[in-house]
Formats: structure tokens, sequence, C-alpha cells
């Protein structure tokens, strides 16, 4: 006989269910409720596109294109890739379907949720299909603009429990700024050009600038030294990123300026920033979101020259950091009502009560496999059941049966064929007892 084939799920991944679906369910629906309030909608792309799509928005010195794509050829030979991060293929829709004209308003602001993916060793917070939520902002260089994203997410964040926030500050320039200060870099890493990194060599004359974002100690210990990109700024790109400063800091926005920080990703330009949080539970300062400014992306896809800014949020990373802080107590929603079947003969009777009673808003729970209604009443209780109804051949007979409040173990009278009439009655005269106990 043939052994049953044993499938897991692909490494790099989860299965998320019960307590676990409920948290992403808030976090996701927290997300929405604040970015509503600051004008952001949402939008929903493709998980796969053209692989160049996401090798000429990343840059070819990127971690992303050079190792991590998830990429194949399609039964057409075109060569695809699965999303390894939201922001091109949300630009992408914004040229496409040519969001950015003026019926649409701008800034065009949006956002995004959903799964992406990336070919990277699986560790603690890092997994090869992980999630993000994240925004985009197009047609504005306003520092204000910049200072509503970074405090956007701050709230959302702070809005979920988390404590001790703060953000890390950073600019990159403008164009003219961030190639002089390019040529610094390989002017000054060049003579450690040996002592480099394999990668760090690659990215020397491509992007200097990711040379800073090495991990290596020995790469870390080279740049040290390095010239900063405040040496090099122009008087616009100066002057907006201490206006950006004096709104965060009019808003009581933590910040620190990190002039060491560079993004993971190639199309960034003036403002960048990470969130973290600095709880002493946590061991060091933990970043949940990053993101900043960019320019050049939007016409890279054939659209017109347009600005954009946005950031990025891990939610495995931010889901671990709720649990570590205590802030996960999130449940699925309560059951109102738990109908107790006395025997299998009123089973499209209960059915009928359940529907009605979810009709009108109420979660609603039942027996379907045959158990005793001793065995009812307790799974009544393991759900935390508010409420009891039990339904037997007496009550079909009679049209009525008792509502029973589990908490204080009150009873009254409810029509069956007139309970959506009734109920509401019903239950704050049930809550009144209650309280009178």
């Amino acid at each position: 006989m043939m052994a049953k084939a044993k499938f897991q799920r692909p490494k790099g991944t989860a299965d998320l269910y019960e307590d676990n679906s409920y948290l992403w369910q808030q976090v996701e629906a927290q997300a929405r409720r604040v970015f509503a309030r600051y004008g952001y909608g949402e939008i929903r792309t493709p998980i796969f596109e053209s692989f160049d799509l996401f090798a000429r928005s990343a840059g070819d010195t990127s971690d992303v294109v050079t190792k991590e794509m998830y990429d194949f050829e399609d039964k057409g030979d075109r060569h695809m890739a699965l999303r390894p991060e939201g922001t091109a293929g949300v630009v992408r829709a914004y040229v496409e379907n040519k969001l950015f004209g003026p019926e649409h308003g701008q800034p065009y602001k949006t956002y995004y949720m959903g799964p992406m993916f990336r070919y990277e060793r699986p560790q603690a917070g890092r997994f090869r299909q992980f999630h993000q939520i994240g925004v985009e902002a197009f047609g504005s260089t306003a520092p204000s603009l910049d200072v509503e994203v970074i405090t956007m997410v701050v709230k959302y964040l702070d809005s979920l429990g988390l404590k001790n926030l703060k953000v890390a500050l950073n600019t990159l320039g403008d164009a003219e700024a961030r190639a002089a200060y390019r040529q610094a870099l390989i002017d000054y890493l060049k003579p450690y050009q040996d002592q480099l990194s394999a990668d760090s060599q690659t990215r020397l004359e491509k992007n200097p600038l990711r040379v800073l974002d090495s991990k290596d100690p020995k790469d870390q210990d080279i740049v040290q030294a390095a010239p900063t990109i405040f040496d090099y700024l122009s008087d616009a790109s100066r002057a907006h990123f201490e206006a950006v400063q004096a709104g965060l800091s009019a808003l009581n926005i933590d910040y620190v300026i990190d002039d060491r920080m560079v993004r993971g990703l190639d199309y960034y330009n003036d403002t960048i920033f990470e969130v973290m949080t600095q709880d002493p539970s946590l061991k060091g300062a933990a970043t949940i979101a990053g993101g900043g400014r960019y320019a050049g992306l939007v016409e890279e896809f054939g659209g017109p020259a347009t600005p954009g800014i946005g950031f990025a949020i891990g939610v495995e990373r931010l889901v671990a950091l709720l649990q570590a802080e205590g802030q996960a107590d999130r449940q699925a929603a309560p059951v109102d009502f738990y109908l107790v079947q006395v025997d299998d003969q009123v089973a499209n009777q209960a059915l009928v009560l359940a529907t009605a009673l979810r009709d009108m808003g109420y979660v609603v729970d039942l027996d379907y496999s045959g158990k005793s209604v001793k065995a009812q009443f307790k799974a009544a209780n393991k759900k935390n059941a508010h409420y009891v109804l039990t339904l037997g051949d007496q009550e079909v007979q009679s049209g009525q049966a008792n509502v029973k409040d589990l908490r204080s173990g009150s009873e009254q009278p409810v029509a069956l064929a007139e309970i959506a009439q009734q109920m509401p009655a019903v239950l704050q005269q049930l809550a009144a007892e209650e309280t009178a106990k």
C-alpha cells in the first residue's frame, strides 16, 4: 500500500489561524482606520509583475535584484517575478491608470497591504513570504507632506499600543548633491577597495551609498570616517530637510538624525526615515517601518515627472513587537448567542433562528455534532457566549423560548416568531437585571 504523502508549508512561510489571524485582522483594520483619517485610499496591485519592473525600480545593485527575487518564466516565455516590495507595483498602477490626472486629486495618496516575496535565508523576523502595510503619496515636494507621512505612521503604531517610538531621520539630498556625494564616497573608499566585502566591492562603482548600508563588520569600520551627505547638500535640499525637522518638532514627534542611514532600495532622495521602538523590555532599538522620498521613478515607468514619498511596515515584525509588549490580546468577535438544541429534531428551526439573529447583527454559534445539552452549555461557556437560547420540541410548539444571560443567570422569554421585534427589549431587560445584581 502506497504511503500517504505528507505535505508541509514551504520553508520561510507561516500559517496564520485563530488568535494570530485575529491579531492580523486588527492590525490591518486599524491601518485602514488611521490612514483614512489622513485621506489615503487603498490600492491593490498584482502579486506578480514583469521582472524588469522590479529590477528597474530597485536598482541593479540592490540585494533584491541580485540575490532575492523570486522570478520565473511563464508559459508565454515572459520573465515574471513575485513582488519583493510594494512601491514598484503602485507606481506602475499610478502611471498605467493615469492617476496623475487632476480628476484624481493631487497629491494622490494611497496605501496597500499584502504578501511580498524574497528568497533569503529564513531567520527570526525574516520570511520568504512576508507581509507589508505601505503608503505612497504622489505629486508634491512640500516638506509638510513628509511630516504628514512620518506622523501618520507614528500615530498608527502608537494607536496599536507600541511604546517609546522614535524616528531616525536622514536626507540623501537632490540629484546634484547625491552625485557629488557619490563621487566623494568613491574617492574615500577606493584605497580600501581590497579590504571591502565582495558585495561592497561590487557596489563601489555602481552605487557607493549602499556600502554605508553594509552589515559586514569590516565594511562598517571602514565607513566610520567616510564623508557625510551634509557636506554636499544644496541650499534647497538643506532647507527642505530643516523644514521637515521643524514640522516634526511642532508636532512633538521624537526624532534623531542618523547621517549613516541608507535605505535598501536605490530610488530614494531627500528625506529618508525609519521608525523604531526603544521599549526597555526589548533588546535594543527595533525598526518597524521605513521609507522616504523618491524622484524619477514615475518617469522611469513612462509617466510625467512626479515626486513621491512613502513607507512600508513589516507586519510580521510589527506583530512580534506587539506580542513582546503585551499588546497582542486581540480576540475574535465574542459570541453573543449560543443556541442549545435539545435534540436533532429542531436542527432546521435552530438554523432559522440562528440566521434571524445573525441578520440582526449578532454573532451566533450552535452545535453541529449532536452533543448533549450539558456539553452544549459547556461549549457556550468555553466560547464565552453572553446568552444561551435553548430550543426543543416544547419551545417549537409553544413558539416561545427563554434567553439566559450566562453572566447573571437571569432569563427572559421571547416569542420566536417576533424575535427581531422583541430581542432588543429582552436584552435591555437582562442588562438591567445584571446591573441590579
